[in-house]
């Protein structure tokens, strides 16, 4: 036999060859690259073919040949290359093998036309993040050129609002710690940018919209004219409020910007509250509006148009922050207003749905009835405030809502105990244990039926709290549930008409008027949800879209829906049938028939339907039996597999509540100085919201002096919160304009003030009055 022939293969320090493994070797001749495996050739290329370069990576990882390390090794690239080679070839073959179009390699990112903008940016203190997303270009290309940002910040002046009320402490109450109290003081934001502006005219703002077209700015600069009669103006008194809240802040820092636009992101949120103020309550109410007077509110020529507004929120919405948004205000929120943290209501409010769509239903309360609709659980403080919202799944009802809405308040107060305050809805013995044991308090209605207190155990209790008096009749005992394992504290409240209320607390340290009272108002939440359907049209339909739900959500089955029925059919038919026999069997004449087998024989049709009857509901109930009491949603029907899109709602639902809360803000500050405050006070801030007033403009302020009011005691009690107002020193967002607010004084009319009365004044004023005798 002859001996096997000995291949000539180079060895490793042979010039032009690259060995791979034990068995593979890259040769290179002339202008070609030669993959070899086993001394055979099984693939050739020409220098600089990238794609057969890339071929030859996937061919030796994909046949076996050569791992993934062994071949980035010998063709000079990363193991991520070769992976990202295979995926491709994997998904399109050769063709997807070809060089990706990118940025040309040595092409310069940003043209020496662009480097002027950018110095007039950075002239105007704005950060690199602003600057490469209104040219279009990465952070890392703008910090190459004029180095990392310097950030001025600025100390946030604090605000009056309702944390500064006196409450009633009880003792388990914990009002802000020092800590707290002075990081808020020390917390310093980023000062809001100020756009960049081309315009002149503030009614003329074409070069700024060509500016837009060419995606050279994200937001319009505020630019406003002196003007007179505007309508609306006096809803500015809330802008001090507005920005108090952070949403700028939050809403640059979570979105960023929603692309280059004239309506950039500022503008926008601005608009949508200034819209919820002046009760503008759906975007396509604007048609009724005269753009140009809007416009001029937010120092723009005009505002956007509808469809301008829907692509707005679409573009909001498509970030999906509108959890994260409500999140961080309520984080804020409780940094402003610790001390009416103490107590936090929660309750659900049910959005009736009127579409064609097939959703879920719950029981709306105010219609007595069971409607496709939607759930929002709401969680308010004891001033009634909102302070942020949760949607349902699948309207999931309280019990399965408070574990979830608890884990969110743990993070906003930390480790500060809560008393959550709930209606009947909550009711679960279970459920209270686990909330005592995570830290919280509860607060709620007693489910089912009780003993009876009697009337003579009853105590009169009186005190004066949140500034108002409060008399109950009532009575405290411990009651125990879970077979003695929870114990917890019972205050009865008798109405005047005999009616028994009995309230439920873990709550040991409160008087007993202190916990009745706390209970009752809980009514303070409901309230809200009714001003907030009517002024602010909460159950709007906001979004059309729909989004696929679990298919495996359970619901109850309706097979055993219909045996329910059948089976009362015929529980009802058996007691006819039941009743009509026992009536016989009355009236038996017993001298004719002694014994029962004669009666038997002489009602033996009626006997034989009632057994027919009875094993027919036999039959059903067995039946019912075996199907399974709750079956997936998949199961019963394909259509309801959906649910209404939850980011546009979400998102417009928390611009609403912050324009609520600016308005509980203002009314704060209003109710020293106007004794109705409490009747009239929201009545009042409606007719100061939509008062027309005057712009000027100077150099570094905003003067804003509305008209008087209706009456002269509503305009004295307005001009009163401008000077609290004024010392914020608020700077109106998108300019460098500081905001100062002011209400001209009510005219006289056919009047002057009298002087001085003499005697003889007095005579001849008593001798008109004296009658003709």
């Amino acid at each position: 036999m002859d001996a096997q022939r000995e291949l000539d293969l180079p060895s490793a320090g042979s010039e032009g060859t690259t060995i791979i493994n034990g068995r593979c070797q890259l040769r290179q001749e002339a202008d070609l690259r030669v993959v070899v495996v086993a001394g055979l050739p099984v693939h050739h290329y020409a220098i600089g073919d990238q794609v057969a370069e890339a071929y030859a990576m996937v061919l030796l990882v994909d046949s076996g040949f050569a791992r993934q390390r062994e071949v980035a090794r010998a063709f000079g690239c990363s193991e991520r290359t070769v992976r990202r080679h295979q995926k491709r070839y994997d998904d399109g073959g050769m063709a997807a093998l070809a060089v990706r179009p990118g940025w040309r390699p040595g092409r310069r990112r940003i043209s020496a036309k662009r480097l002027l903008v950018i110095e007039r940016c950075k002239a105007d203190r704005m950060s690199n993040r602003e600057i490469a997303s209104r040219l279009g270009v990465t952070e890392n290309a703008i910090r190459k050129l004029v180095g990392p940002a310097e950030l001025p910040i600025q100390k946030v002046i604090p605000f009056p609002t309702a944390a500064t009320a006196t409450y009633d402490e009880s003792p388990g109450e914990q009002t802000p710690s020092a800590t707290a109290q002075a990081r808020e003081s020390e917390a310093a934001e980023l000062d809001e940018p100020v756009p960049m502006s081309l315009d002149v005219d503030p009614q003329d703002r074409s070069f700024d919209r060509l500016l837009a077209c060419f995606g050279l700015i994200d937001d319009a600069a505020a630019l406003f004219a002196n003007a007179t009669g505007v309508p609306g103006a006096g809803v500015m008194f809330a802008v001090p409020l507005l920005v108090n809240s952070g949403i700028f802040a939050i809403a640059r820092k979570l979105y960023g910007g929603i692309g280059p636009a004239f309506y950039g992101l500022r503008t926008t949120l601005l608009m949508l509250m200034v819209m919820g103020l002046l009760r503008i309550k759906r975007p396509e109410w604007l048609k009724e509006f005269n753009p140009a007077d809007l416009g001029r509110l937010l120092g723009l020529d005009r505002v956007p148009e509808v469809k301008s507004m829907r692509r707005k929120l679409t573009r909001l919405a498509s970030h999906h922050r509108a959890e994260q948004l409500g999140f961080e205000l309520a984080r804020r929120r409780v940094e402003q207003r610790g001390s009416t943290m103490g107590f936090l209501y929660v309750d659900g409010h049910v959005r009736v749905y009127h579409g064609k769509r097939s959703l879920p239903k719950a029981h709306v309360a105010r219609m007595r009835i069971a409607l496709p609709a939607t759930t929002d659980y709401w969680v308010n403080d004891q001033c009634g405030d909102p302070l942020f919202v949760v949607t349902a799944e699948a309207n999931a009802g309280l019990v399965k809502m408070l574990p979830i809405v608890t884990d969110q308040i743990r993070e906003l107060v930390a480790d500060r105990r809560v008393t959550m305050v709930f209606d009947r809805g909550g009711w679960s013995p279970k459920l209270f244990r686990r909330l005592i044991q995570d830290g919280f308090d509860i607060m709620t209605y007693r489910k089912g039926k009780c003993r009876r207190v009697a009337p003579k155990r009853f105590a009169r209790r009186r005190a004066k709290l949140d500034g108002k008096w409060v008399s109950y009749q009532l009575h405290d005992q411990p009651v125990r549930f879970l077979k003695g394992k929870l114990r917890l504290r019972q205050v009865t409240r008798l109405s005047g008409d005999g009616h028994q209320t009995q309230v439920l607390t873990s709550r040991w340290d409160l008087r007993d008027i202190e916990v009745a009272h706390r209970m009752f108002e809980r009514w303070r939440q409901e309230n809200f949800f009714k001003y907030m359907r009517e002024e602010f049209l909460l159950d709007a339909l906001v979004d059309y879209n729909i989004e696929p739900d679990d298919p495996t959500r359970t619901v109850p089955n309706p097979e055993r829906k219909a045996l329910d029925k059948q089976i009362r059919a015929s529980r009802a038919e058996v007691a006819k049938l039941e009743q009509a026999y026992g009536a016989a069997a009355h009236d038996n004449p017993e001298d004719r028939r002694p014994t029962m087998r004669g009666f038997k024989i002489a009602h033996g049709k009626i006997g034989r339907k009632l057994r027919v009857a009875r094993d027919g509901l036999a039959d059903l109930i067995a039946k019912r039996r075996a199907l399974p009491v709750r079956v997936e949603v998949r199961e019963v029907s394909k259509t309801a597999v959906i649910k209404l899109a939850e980011e546009r709602k979400h998102l417009t639902d928390i611009l609403k509540m912050v324009a609520y809360q600016a308005e509980s803000d203002l009314l704060s500050l209003l109710r020293p100085h106007y004794a109705r405050a409490d009747d009239e006070g929201r009545t009042l801030l409606h007719e100061l919201f939509a008062a027309a007033g005057d712009i000027e403009v100077t150099d570094d302020e905003l003067r804003i002096t509305v008209s008087a009011l209706s009456s002269p005691h509503r305009t004295l009690a307005a001009s009163a919160i401008c000077e609290a107002l004024n010392q914020t020193r608020t700077v109106f967002p998108g300019t460098r304009l500081r905001l100062h607010l002011a209400v001209k004084p009510p005219p006289i009319r056919g009047m002057a003030f009298p002087g001085p009365r003499s005697a003889d004044d007095s005579d001849q004023r008593a001798q008109r009055q004296k009658p003709d005798i």
